[in-house]
């Protein structure tokens, strides 16, 4: 495991400056970058759940993690020039301006997959169906709920464990049942439903810009 570099430990320090509040999870929240950094050194990806506020708020980390976030994240020269070999210009076009990604997939998405499965099945396992599909041992499911009790959340952690994932649970108030069944718990210290995810953002941000500091 490497240590955080001056620039990671500048970002993660800020967040308290900012964030007083959140120096009571600073622990916690170095054992998810920590989670997180082996799952990409290892060829993993992540997996993110939520529902309402913290739906978005799996779309959103997808959207830092697989494209550049404060870094154009040029692609690999030898990516670059195959590209660039098999399609012509449109290659050069490509190797341009394409980023690097950290693989990672929003299980809040896929409509017609999950409508079919509430039509079909069970609307609380949707979550548990596609991490079912998509986990593999390696790979970290990041569970957010904001009292930490959603449902369909609590099957996918089921799932995620007898897959071989590690799992980091999002979530406020006493924790819930994510709180106890995470294998890392960020817990932050606010009781109100949009308060916790006020305090879930600069948390999910700072989580993604160390991820990019230490792999772009």
């Amino acid at each position: 495991m490497t240590e955080l570099t001056e620039k990671q430990q500048e970002i993660f320090d800020e967040l308290f400056l900012r964030y007083p509040c959140l120096e009571a999870v600073r622990g916690q929240l170095l054992d998810a970058y920590r989670m997180m950094e082996e799952c990409y050194a290892g060829g993993g990806k992540l997996l993110v759940g939520g529902n309402g506020g913290s739906c978005a708020d799996a779309e959103h980390i997808v959207g830092e993690l697989m494209k550049g976030f404060i870094k154009s994240r040029r692609l690999p020269e030898e990516l670059r020039r195959r590209m660039e070999e098999i399609g012509g210009e449109q290659g050069r076009k490509l190797a341009e301006g394409l980023q690097g990604s950290l693989p990672a997939i929003a299980l809040t998405g896929h409509p017609g997959l999950s409508t079919a499965f509430l039509n079909d099945v069970d609307g609380e396992m949707i979550l548990a169906q596609q991490l079912c599909g998509y986990g593999a041992p390696g790979d970290v499911f990041l569970g957010i709920s904001t009292s930490g009790n959603s449902s369909n959340v609590d099957y996918a952690v089921t799932v995620a464990k007898a897959k071989g994932l590690k799992v980091i649970g999002l979530t406020g108030k006493d924790g819930g049942r994510l709180g106890q069944r995470a294998d890392v718990a960020v817990i932050v210290p606010e009781r109100e439903t949009f308060k916790i995810q006020e305090l879930h953002l600069p948390i999910y941000h700072v989580l993604c810009l160390m991820l990019e500091e230490r792999f772009f």
